[in-house]
Parts: C-alpha cells; sequence; structure tokens
C-alpha cells in the first residue's frame, strides 16, 4: 500500500464549539499516513484529500483518545504520590521518571488520599477538525524505514 506524507493545519474544537487547539498562525502538522502521528481517526480522514482542501472532520472519541475508562481513576494514599508540596485539582504531573510513565490528573485531594484519573483530557470526547490539507507527497523509503516525516519536503530528518 502507498504511503503518503501529509502537510496540514488545523483547528481543533470539542463538541459545543470551543477551540481547544490550532496550528493556524504557526507551524502545520506533517506526518506519515498509517504511523501513530496523529489520532487514527484523523489519520483515516485525512487519506486521499488533496492538497488545497479546506474540509471539517468528525473524529469520534473512541477513533481519537478513546472513551473514558473509571479504572483508570484511583484514589491513593497522599504519600504514595511522587510529587512534593500541596497538590490541587486540576494538577497534572508524570507519575515515574521514565518518559513512558502515565500522565495523570489531580481530580480529589484531601489530607490523607489523592484520587488521580490516568485517562486523557479528551477522553471520551468526540472532536471536530477544521483542517487544510497543504501538501501531499509520496513517502521516501527512509520515511518509511524510519517510521515517520521527514519534514515536508521528506529531507529535514526529524529523530
Amino acid at each position: 500500500m502507498k504511503r503518503n506524507v501529509v502537510t496540514f493545519s488545523y483547528t481543533l474544537r470539542d463538541p459545543a464549539g470551543r477551540v481547544l487547539d490550532t496550528s493556524v498562525g504557526g507551524e502545520p502538522i506533517t506526518f506519515l499516513e498509517g504511523a501513530g502521528q496523529v489520532i487514527d481517526g484523523l489519520d483515516e480522514q485525512l487519506r486521499g484529500l488533496a492538497a488545497g482542501t479546506l474540509s471539517i472532520l468528525q473524529v469520534p472519541a473512541a477513533k481519537a483518545y478513546g472513551e473514558r475508562e473509571e479504572s483508570q481513576v484511583q484514589r491513593l494514599p497522599r504519600e504514595q504520590i511522587p510529587v512534593e508540596g500541596a497538590l490541587k485539582i486540576g494538577d497534572r504531573f508524570q507519575t515515574d521518571t521514565d518518559r513512558y510513565a502515565p500522565v495523570v490528573t489531580v481530580v480529589a485531594v484531601d489530607d490523607e488520599t489523592v484520587t488521580l484519573d490516568a485517562n486523557h483530557p479528551l477522553a471520551g470526547v468526540d472532536l471536530t477538525f477544521e483542517v487544510e490539507v497543504i501538501a501531499v507527497r509520496p513517502a521516501t523509503e527512509d520515511e518509511l524505514t524510519h517510521g515517520h516525516a521527514h519534514g515536508a519536503d521528506g529531507d529535514e530528518h526529524c529523530s
């Protein structure tokens, strides 16, 4: 199957229409199709769109950051939390020094316990992307071997 490198700009909105993120006015996103560099639902819907296309893409939660899982919410004794100092609702931190360790959000705090949510903040949220496809080109052999795009023109290597 032929895979492309796609460059696009976007504005991301939640179901209420609030802007959550945008690349407009900044650097566009360049990714290798099927390499897991953007959420699955967006990757799938961008495939086959030509450069210059403006589109509104609806990505259901299951194809974005997944559905919320209540099993990902845990209440722990304060002494087990690897963060010193005061914690407040909304604080986010990585659970270990390993760069792949989960990031959790504090959802409740009392004197003895802290409740943490390991769901992605956008889990369970259907997303709307307003996209402009800027460029589409065939992936190079190096990009396919390395599993990521090497920039919009294919020459720049991003490690």
